[in-house]
């Protein structure tokens, strides 16, 4: 049976939604730019061979919409090429990557290209993707009034888990991470300590180049050439963080320091069969071992990871001892912190160079960040084993392992 490897990764920079350095590139041109990046790092493949391409986005809507995808083939001249949009909420492009693995190890395919965007400066309606504006917006505004209610409740789940007449799977993402944090016992301490590690991580990273690889350069509409993240910070400290006020929920512990920044990115890998790798001489990076995906309540989607992780693991026939790097992606420090703490995992193998909190979460693009990150890490350290783990809005969670090969 064919293995599924990871022969080239890169990432745009990543911008601060709304008034950050990427707010007028459109999502589909973003991806474009990294798409063709990532394939410019394997020049033995011929573009036209791969077999589909698979773009992951949260919110597939406006810009983002009608098959997102296929425009970007378009755009790229592979008219010849199929595409798909994905959406698994925040885990949407681990879900192109888990695609092109099932369907290398089925036989159905030896190239795919799995990448995924997110421009939040680019939403021009509401969040919940409904083709009709009015409706959108009658039913952004029945989930506020209900974040409104919870927010001044003691946090119970006692509000119907309903907006109208559709069921609310996608509670207000601040909401689940109060939640996690009261079931779970995370103070608030914990998290401000974990969201400083984030950004101090990221800081010392920045300082030695680690991200440089992984980053293609992104020319603005305007002409500006943009090369590094927006919101990584440099010199936080505890006390800065201390003094924020609760973002969520009166009284609550979640905060604009210890969540991550609405953001504007893209990601691409390529993944191809060791077969066809091997024939045309290219040197894979990386190989996917397993997957796993979970569902939960939607009100605590943020320990989406635990049981994720615990099949990924199980299918790999590993332990969390066996893996050298854990990537947990930073939607909020609070799930981070009670999903690491059920899980097991040793907390100095995790998110080792910070996370979204200080680099950002251009929701549909994470995916295909952290594995980036994660095989540059394991090259880095000169270790085997990763794992890439996250919640997604709605109750899910999902996990990938990867072995370095090179």
């Amino acid at each position: 049976m064919p293995e599924a490897v990871i022969v080239a990764a890169t990432r745009s920079p990543i911008g601060r939604a709304v008034k950050g350095s990427l707010t007028d590139v459109r999502p589909d041109d973003l991806a474009a730019a990294v798409i063709r990046a990532a394939l410019d790092k394997v020049p033995e493949l011929d573009p036209s061979t791969v077999d589909d391409l698979h773009l992951g986005c949260a919110e597939p809507h406006d810009e983002h919409g009608r098959n997102m995808a296929r425009r970007v083939s378009i755009l790229l001249g592979l008219d010849d090429v199929p595409a798909t949009t994905v959406i698994r909420a925040c885990a949407s492009s681990v879900q192109t990557a888990r695609m092109a693995f099932h369907a290398i190890k089925a036989g159905e395919g030896d190239v795919f290209i799995s990448a995924g965007v997110e421009c939040v400066s680019r939403y021009h309606g509401g969040w919940l993707g409904v083709a009709d504006p009015a409706a959108d917006n009658a039913l952004f505004d029945s989930a506020k009034e209900r974040t409104r209610q919870l927010a001044q409740s003691n946090g119970e789940w006692t509000n119907p888990r309903t907006v109208g007449d559709l069921p609310d799977a996608y509670v207000a993402m601040g909401q689940t991470a109060e939640n996690v944090a009261n079931l779970s016992k995370v103070s608030r301490e914990d998290q401000d300590a974990f969201a400083v590690r984030s950004q101090n991580l990221a800081e010392a990273a920045l300082a030695r180049g680690f991200f440089d690889s992984e980053i293609t350069p992104i020319t603005t509409t305007g002409g500006t050439v943009i090369t590094a993240d927006d919101s990584p910070r440099a010199g936080v400290t505890h006390d800065a963080v201390a003094g924020l006020k609760p973002a969520f929920r009166v009284g609550g512990t979640v905060t604009a320091g210890n969540s991550c920044p609405l953001s504007d990115g893209a990601a691409a890998t390529v993944i191809m069969s060791d077969t066809r790798a091997r024939e045309l001489g290219i040197t894979p990076l990386a190989r996917i071992v397993a997957t796993g995906v979970s569902g939960l309540s939607p009100e605590i989607m943020g320990l989406g990871p635990v049981e994720a992780t615990r099949r990924a693991l199980s299918r790999a026939r590993l332990t969390v001892d066996d893996i050298d790097l854990y990537e947990i992606n930073e939607a909020f420090a609070a799930q981070v912190i009670a999903s690491y703490r059920e899980i097991g995992l040793d907390p100095e193998r995790l998110n080792v160079h910070g996370g979204a909190i200080a680099l950002g979460h251009p929701f549909g693009s994470t995916g295909a960040r952290i594995m980036g990150t994660l095989i540059n890490g394991l090259a880095t350290t000169d270790k085997q084993f990763g794992l890439e783990t996250m919640c997604v809005g709605g109750g899910q969670g999902m996990a990938l392992i990867i072995e370095r090969l090179s």
